[in-house]
């Protein structure tokens, strides 16, 4: 997936789900160094601490509802900093409210995805981002 050694971020609070996509990242053959965070404010930090982050991700995956920090208030933290915008964000989330897309769609995503229900929709979703991100080109953001 994608074209250099950058890591994935994935920012969700749910341990199956995180588990579900790193298994799909797995079976789909794709080596890339995954990075996790429960919350906005744990992703933020993740992203905003130089000592600690020696590559930025090529791609966050962005639950919406999240404790602490929700995913809008993550969206609205990074895409205001100018070191951390041009980073792609899919959002990965259960919802399929058309304001909750319309405003993250206002925040400059990717992509909006809803969450599969079965083991073999993650599959899907994975394989899809992996030939979607392998042909397209990314920024130099380190």
């Amino acid at each position: 997936m994608m074209r250099n050694g950058s890591p994935i971020l994935i920012v969700e609070d749910n341990e199956t789900d995180i588990l579900c996509l790193k298994e799909a990242f797995e079976k789909n053959d794709i080596g890339k160094e995954i990075i996790t965070a429960s919350n906005g404010e744990e992703a933020l930090a993740y992203l905003k601490n130089d000592s600690s982050t020696p590559r930025l991700p090529n791609l966050i995956l962005l639950d919406l509802n999240m404790p602490i920090m929700n995913g809008f208030e993550f969206l609205r933290a990074i895409k205001s900093d100018t070191r951390l915008k041009a980073i792609p964000v899919v959002v990965f989330t259960s919802s399929t409210s058309r304001a909750d897309m319309n405003e993250t769609y206002g925040n400059c995503v990717a992509g909006y995805i809803e969450k599969p229900m079965d083991t073999k929709g993650y599959l899907e979703v994975v394989r899809v981002l992996n030939q979607y991100w392998s042909l397209s080109y990314l920024p130099t953001i380190n």
